[in-house]
């Protein structure tokens, strides 16, 4: 009886250890992803501490992109919705002067991609790269 309760402390604390640890990882990697959305605002000449306001950063993100405000209604819609985040992607990596395969990584391998735009040398070019389409 003694021995099952002793592995049950050890293994009781091996879990919260490792919770903890996860719980420590994933905030740090949030940090890191704040920081580098900061920078990417920040670049594109809008404010850095918009992107912790909920909403507010996804008006300011539409200003990025060029398109209006009220396009913050179509994210709303269910199905609609995916659509326009594959859209507003792609429009943020041309805003940046990337293509197609930037927009892929963006989707695809986003903390990567987030990461190379706010602390890489990338360079804001203007809403949807500031061409006439």
């Amino acid at each position: 009886m003694m021995t099952n309760t002793i592995l049950l402390q050890d293994s009781t604390s091996i879990l919260a250890g490792l919770t903890f640890g996860w719980v420590v990882t994933i905030i740090l990697l949030n940090i890191i992803y704040i920081v580098a959305e900061w920078k990417i605002f920040t670049k594109a000449g809008k404010p850095g501490w918009a992107i912790l306001i909920p909403i507010y950063n996804i008006i300011v993100l539409l200003e990025i992109i060029g398109k209006p405000w009220y396009w913050i209604f179509l994210l709303l819609i269910p199905g609609i919705n995916f659509i326009f985040v594959i859209w507003m992607t792609n429009l943020l990596s041309k805003s940046f002067g990337y293509g197609v395969g930037f927009t892929l990584g963006l989707i695809f391998l986003s903390f990567i991609f987030i990461l190379v735009l706010g602390f890489g040398d990338s360079r804001y070019v203007g809403p949807a790269g500031a061409t006439n389409e």
